[in-house]
This record gives C-alpha cells, structure tokens and sequence, in this order.
C-alpha cells in the first residue's frame, strides 16, 4: 500500500517503501533467482527449493535464468513468513532498529524505535543497500565500515519487440521463448565501463527511493514478463576514488545525485527522462517519441546528463552506440532515458571474519548487502 502510495498519488512514507518492507527491496523487481557467485555446495539449490515450497512454479527448478514476478513474490515471501511463524519464529513488523548495543567488543543486544531493548549475543545484520541511517549508526558505534566500488546511471527502455526480434530473429514472439533478455558491456576510453544491470524483458522502470526529496530509479517485473517495454539499468563504475575516502563518503555521494534528480524532475517525484537521440546530441528533449515512459508517478523531459557527473555521461554517450552493435536499434532515436539509478549495491562494506562475524564485533553477522 504505501509503496503504491508514491506510485499512485506521490505519497512517499521514509519509513515503509520499496527498499524497505516484507521481502525487502527485491519483492519491487524482475525477481531473478540466479546468481554469478560460485556455489560449489549448491546452497542455491536449496533456496530455490524453499520458493517451491512457498509456491513458485516447478521450473524454477530446472529453467535457465529462473524468474518469478514481483506480484507472485508479494504471496511467496507471505507463506515463507508463515512457515518461519510456524516453526516458532516471531515476525515483528514496524519495530526499527535505532542502536546495537556493543560492551568491550560483543554484542548485547538491540534497541527499537519504541525504546525495548531485546537482548542478545547474536544479532545478523540484514538490512539490504539503502539503510544509511543505520549505516551512520553503526559507523558511530565503532563497527568496520569501508566505502566500496558501486555503479550509478539511468534506466533505458526500448520497446521488448525490438529486443525479441534482435535476440530472437525469425521465432521472435514464440510463446515458448517468451521475452528476451540482454547483457551489455563496454570498456570506455576515460577507463570507465558502461554495462547494462537489472534488465527486466517485458517489465515497467519505478520510483524506489527511500529518502523525501530524492529520486531513484529501479525496475521490475511481473512473471509474465508481458509489458510493452524493456528496460535496463545503464550504469557506470563508481570506486572511492571518485569520492572523499571516507567509510560512509558514497552515501554522499548517491544522495547529491538523487537529489538533483528530484530537482530535475520538477521537485513532485517525477523522473528527469531524455530521449536516447537527445541525448546523443546533446540537447534537452522536448517531446516524446514511440517509446512510451512507463515510470510512475511521471517523468519531465529535460537534459539529464546535468543528474550526473560528467565522466559518467562521457562514457554513456560512447557506450550506447557501441550496444547498437550488438542489439540493433539499442541507440534508437526514441529510447528513452530515465534517471537517475544509484542503488546497483551498497557503497559501504561491513567486512566479517572467517566465522562470519564482523571483524571488530563479535556477535554481529553481517549478512546479503
């Protein structure tokens, strides 16, 4: 409802969003379930297998580059709370984490917004790539934090005929094919590289900040994969040496943009989107094409390379005619361009031990992103 609400009406809520919430920032996505991280005693397998328990298809057992659909994940994650609540775990919802309490180098326990403290000596940190305030607190608290690489960029959206046509030629539209998908990379002449990240065949981009006054791009989509646009993260590589080497300096640095995004866009939540000839140009655009913007709350076109620095436009703007290459049509006129995306992955990293626990905070278990 709430994540809707800035959807529908431009009602944003800090508190519950898309990255923040019962499934966490991926219940809002493609609902990919495969990874590149090498997996030698197939623990994927079983998480693969606890989603059939919870009601996803068969085929994700046994399909390449399984996927689910976000509405489809929304009932998935609901019984997999269920069978936690089942076996004796309790589910506590609008109880925030303000502070970990830490004597002499352990954890005790943690204090909710609401002034409880629940005590323990274990604690695993889960909270995903968008929840700076506790990254700050945890940073005040004297646990390990490092700033790491991440990627920023925009959202591309083409229409998903031109990409099954490319990827798929004569059998494009084949209903045993469905959607087809893409993966682009291309190392720059600045020594940047442009890749695409999140593509969604067939899916809608969205609003997915977490902070007011900000805009942030994702996308995502249902397990039909049925819409009429494709869309994908074009992104480019960011590392601490385009920022003050600071733990918590990529925060910063995510936000400047984001905000400027907001401003871009008219200050409503609406997103600052381009043509994809318009910005090759480089000149504001003005008027839509054939490519229709399936953002919501809105978008207002306008010059986005302003929303971003200036290396990451220089790299864009050669990466897209290379991708043409590859896919036909990717520079298109008409595409269109939508920004800004920021949240690739998290700009800090809690290093842990080989007991998997923070490296200065024992009973701290940092865990995902």
């Amino acid at each position: 409802v709430d994540t809707f609400g800035l959807w529908r009406k431009r009602q944003f809520n800090q508190e519950s969003n898309v990255q923040f919430g019962e499934g966490g920032a991926g219940t809002f996505s493609d609902g990919k379930l495969y990874s590149q991280i090498k997996d030698p005693q197939f623990r994927g397998r079983k998480v693969l297998t606890e989603f059939v328990k919870s009601g996803a298809p068969d085929e994700i057992l046994y399909v390449n580059k399984p996927h689910i659909g976000t509405f489809r994940l929304v009932t998935m994650v609901e019984n997999m709370r269920a069978e936690i609540e089942s076996l004796g775990g309790i589910i506590r919802f609008q109880c925030k984490v303000e502070d970990i309490n830490i004597e002499n180098g352990q954890v005790q326990g943690v204090t909710l917004s609401s002034g409880e403290f629940i005590a323990s000596n274990h604690v695993v940190l889960a909270v995903g790539h968008s929840a700076r305030d506790t990254f700050k607190m945890l940073f005040e608290r004297g646990v390990y934090i490092e700033s790491k690489p991440f990627s920023i960029g925009f959202r591309i959206e083409h229409p998903q005929s031109m990409i099954d046509q490319c990827r798929f030629g004569p059998q494009s539209g084949n209903p045993l094919l469905g959607a087809a998908d893409y993966k682009l990379v291309h190392h720059c002449s600045n020594g940047r590289t442009v890749y695409s990240f999140c593509m969604c065949p067939g899916g809608t981009v969205v609003a997915a900040t977490s902070e007011p006054g900000h805009v942030v791009t994702n996308g995502m989509s249902q397990y039909s994969r049925n819409e009429r646009n494709a869309n994908s993260a074009i992104v480019v590589d960011i590392s601490p040496d385009d920022y003050p080497d600071s733990p918590l300096a990529g925060v910063d640095f995510q936000r400047k943009w984001e905000k400027l995004a907001f401003e871009l866009g008219g200050g409503n939540y609406n997103a600052p989107a381009q043509l994809v000839g318009d910005f090759l140009a480089g000149k504001p655009s003005v008027q839509l094409g054939s490519v229709i913007p399936s953002y919501t709350p809105g978008i207002n076109l306008c010059d986005i390379s302003q929303c971003l620095p200036d290396y990451v436009i220089t790299a864009i703007r050669e990466a897209l005619p290379e991708f043409d290459k590859l896919i036909k049509g990717f520079a298109m006129n008409d595409a269109i361009l939508t920004g800004v995306e920021t949240r690739t992955s998290s700009p800090i990293r809690i290093k842990r031990n080989d007991s998997l626990q923070s490296l200065n905070t024992a009973g701290l278990y940092p865990a995902g992103e």
